[in-house]
């Protein structure tokens, strides 16, 4: 009646909408429920990006799937073991890779050769040789030289006489084949311009300004020396690893005063440091009177490789011995000879000399060596390494299952699968009517089913 009476209408209640709820859901609320406040449903962006910021929290882990296949499986634990071989065998037991090494050497060599000799030449009538005769140089390092052989020209003095014959371009026929104040290659002095003919043959040699008379290239048929089998080398030979502060020598300690004056480096007694020359070329697979003749080079290797977690007298040195100046045969290189002379002057105070082509044996002290002891890094950098080897493994056994067999798409389809989550899905999740799901059916509430009246 008051409606009518003043002309005017009642407004119509606004209807709220809400996202269409699904059948399960559109049973009656239940008994006690507060009904949500406007405004309280949160929209799907700001729930998108909430649940992307969230998901830093969360953890990723990787999904195994077990292939029951017997041939990739022998094959996986074929690989695993030789990864561990390697490991144990190779690396730890071979190559001690669970040590620190220690490569620079510090060494110090120090040699005394002893022996001594008798000769009876036209050219040096007798003649006893001591150390200080046949050894250079006579200070005793790590290289030394042996006198085998000599061949002696002596008396010489500053004057004018003929080339030797056997040197390239000394010959001549007449005094325009000698051009004055030249000197062959290989010649002994300087041409004078003469040509000195002997032999009535119309030929002879230049004449040269030289050390007369030149030395006469003979060949020798034995050593002069041939008792230098016979002479005995010592070496002493220190060494340190600064990085371990390691020092030692190859002198063992021996109570006998007398034990290096009657030792002798053999198979017997491998760690006495006196050696016979003949017993070292012999070594080198080389026959000592041949040798002796045309003179070479011999290396003798030290090497020192010390375990330092053992005991110090575990560290002990190796020898080697091997010929350097001849590889093949024959060699036109093989061989070692050099000159020297000895200056004297006569009651008129005119110089004169003694030439002397010395051939011989040079021998060489090489020493090398590394040492080791524990160390953790080392250890846990190899077993790091053997580790991945082993992920290596397993990368190889999973490009034989996924491509190499026959049902390789099978095992492809299993091991990769795919997720796909659409808008829709995730929004049902999260809201229904404009409410947020916590995971409870509908019409239940928190503890159970709805109480109907």
């Amino acid at each position: 009646m008051d409606e009518q009476k003043w002309g005017t209408k009642c407004p119509r209640p606004l209807r709220r909408r809400s996202l269409p709820r699904s059948p399960a859901a559109s049973g009656p609320a239940p008994s006690g429920a507060e009904p949500p406040e406007a405004g309280s449903a949160l929209r799907p962006g700001v729930m998108d990006c909430r649940s992307r910021c969230l998901s830093i929290f969360d953890y990723k882990t990787e999904k195994f799937v077990i292939a029951k296949n017997k041939k990739v499986g022998l094959l996986y634990r074929l690989l695993q073991l030789g990864v561990l071989g390697y490991l144990l065998g190779w690396v730890f037991l071979v190559k001690k890779g669970y040590q620190a090494v220690d490569t620079t050497i510090q060494s110090s060599v120090i040699t005394k050769v002893k022996g001594v000799a008798f000769t009876n030449t036209s050219e040096l009538k007798e003649h006893l040789w001591d150390v200080a005769d046949y050894v250079i140089p006579s200070q005793g390092e790590n290289v030394f030289f042996v006198v085998t052989h000599m061949i002696v020209t002596p008396h010489q003095r500053q004057t004018t006489c003929a080339e030797s014959p056997h040197v390239p371009g000394a010959r001549c026929s007449q005094d325009s084949d000698c051009s004055k104040g030249e000197a062959a290659d290989t010649g002994n002095g300087v041409m004078t311009g003469k040509c000195l003919l002997g032999g009535g043959n119309g030929s002879g040699t230049c004449e040269i300004f030289a050390w007369c008379p030149v030395e006469k290239p003979t060949k020798p048929t034995k050593p002069l020396l041939g008792k230098a089998e016979d002479f005995t080398v010592y070496i002493k030979n220190s060494i340190c690893f600064p990085k371990f502060n390691f020092s030692k020598t190859n002198v063992l300690h021996s109570e006998n005063p007398n034990f290096l004056k009657f030792c002798r480096f053999s198979s017997k007694t491998p760690y006495c440091p006196v050696f016979r020359l003949g017993t070292i070329v012999s070594y080198t697979g080389n026959d000592f009177r041949k040798m002796a003749m045309e003179g070479g080079v011999i290396g003798i290797e030290i090497e020192w490789n010390c375990d330092l977690d053992q005991a110090p007298s575990a560290c002990r040195p190796h020898y080697s011995f091997r010929r350097l100046d001849k590889f093949t045969e024959p060699s036109a290189t093989a061989g070692y000879n050099f000159r020297f002379a000895k200056y004297y002057h006569d009651v008129d105070g005119v110089e004169f000399r003694t030439l002397m082509k010395v051939y011989g044996i040079r021998f060489d002290v090489l020493v090398s060596g590394k040492a080791g002891k524990f160390n953790i890094i080392p250890l846990m950098v190899n077993v790091g390494t053997a580790l991945a080897l082993m992920g290596a493994g397993a990368f190889f056994c999973d490009f034989v299952l996924l491509y190499l067999i026959k049902k390789s798409h099978f095992y492809r389809d299993k091991k990769y699968e795919q997720i796909r989550m659409s808008s829709q899905k995730f929004l049902s999740r999260h809201l229904v009517n404009g409410e947020q799901d916590s995971g409870h059916t509908a019409g239940q509430g928190p503890s159970g089913p709805a109480n109907r009246s």
